[in-house]
């Protein structure tokens, strides 16, 4: 039994000594980062009421959950996710505000991943969410940040691939797909499965043009130029007003300098429904996993009784970490303290020694004489 007890659960670690050190060091890189963009820092629960993370706001299924009781009957779960737990938080204290909220956060979410995916089931997240601005800059801004806070780290190889939802959802709607049918259909689409895909969509739709971009969806992906030829294709508004807008984003990522890090994925389509518009994630070469998740939802805080535009991004630790130990990037850390030795007649003399040192911001490990 005693043996078990210093074992952890599956899915989570210790994480102790020069390791700790480069994860603090990477936060405060980032966080540094995120401050010069005009981010104020926010905390919220570890754990929250169910609802908040509910199949109607569309965040993570149930099932991937950690749920509980608390002493008065109402089921609380640890959080999976910041992005609605910000958006809860925003709605309570920033009801009535109308200028740009910026607010950045910092802390550990809890998903109940299956052991076989061997995925970490407690990670790291540092997250910025921008409300109250629906223009192309906040999106563009928020994405140049990510760029940013990423190179800060020492990452030099890694890509953002940049999606849009109402792209999708235009050529869905513009067919007359239900959105169960949507739903099911973005799921097969975003896990490549497109055997199924292809059945669903032949099942639903006549229209030969509606049918083929649909089918497509998922080869849409590459530099600028995926976005122009899919333009003059486009037979609904609504999806290429999408494309117009990720035109203008591109075009003002240009003028931030940062382009070389961007490509497109029209295929990219979130497990999260609260997704309104942009979406983009960052990959890193060597890392199998994603390492940022971020996008548009512009109608999530209704859920909480307030209506604003926001933007943010989530950068998870613990990937950043494989990824830059994938490419052979070395994190500093603080050397070894010193020791200082003491004795029962030498004891005032090393302690005003030590105190002095200490004082100075040099790390001192006082420890008596064997």
């Amino acid at each position: 039994m005693i043996k078990e007890l210093v074992h952890t659960p599956d899915g989570v670690r210790d994480i102790y000594g020069e390791e700790e050190q480069r994860k603090l060091y990477l936060e405060d890189a980032i966080k540094k980062v995120i401050y010069t963009y005009g981010y104020e820092d926010i905390q919220t629960p570890t754990f929250e009421y169910f609802d908040v993370f509910s199949k109607e706001i569309g965040t993570t299924p149930s099932k991937d959950l950690y749920k509980f009781f608390d002493k008065e009957g109402d089921t609380l779960v640890l959080r999976p996710d910041f992005t609605p737990s910000v958006a809860r938080c925003a709605s309570k204290y920033f009801s009535d505000e109308t200028a740009p909220i910026k607010l950045t956060y910092l802390g550990n979410t809890f998903v109940n991943n299956s052991s076989l995916q061997g995925k970490l089931k407690e990670v790291t997240e540092i997250g910025v969410e921008f409300m109250n601005d629906d223009s192309a800059m906040a999106d563009a801004e928020t994405i140049n940040l990510c760029i940013e806070a990423l190179k800060a780290t020492g990452l030099k190889d890694f890509q953002i691939a940049i999606g849009q939802m109402e792209y999708f959802k235009g050529l869905c709607d513009n067919a007359g797909i239900s959105e169960e049918n949507e739903l099911l259909l973005r799921e097969y689409i975003s896990s490549k499965n497109y055997v199924l895909a292809e059945e669903l969509i032949d099942s639903l739709i006549n229209d030969s043009v509606s049918k083929e971009l649909l089918m497509m969806t998922g080869e849409y992906m590459g530099d600028a130029s995926v976005i122009c030829n899919l333009k003059a294709r486009v037979n609904n508004d609504r999806s290429k007003q999408a494309l117009e807008r990720l035109e203008e984003v591109y075009e003002l990522l240009k003028l931030f300098g940062n382009e070389k890090y961007v490509s497109f994925d029209l295929g990219m389509l979130s497990k999260y429904n609260y997704y309104t518009g942009i979406i983009f994630k960052a990959y890193a070469y060597g890392l199998g996993d994603v390492l940022v998740k971020g996008g548009r939802y512009d109608h999530l805080l209704e859920a909480f009784g307030n209506s604003k535009p926001a933007v943010g991004f989530v950068i998870v630790v613990d990937d950043l970490m494989l990824a830059l130990r994938s490419a052979h990037i070395t994190v500093p850390v603080k050397g070894k303290p010193e020791i200082v030795t003491y004795n029962v007649s030498n004891v005032r003399e090393k302690l005003e020694y030590v105190c002095k040192l200490r004082k100075e911001g040099k790390a001192i490990s006082l420890v008596a004489e064997v």
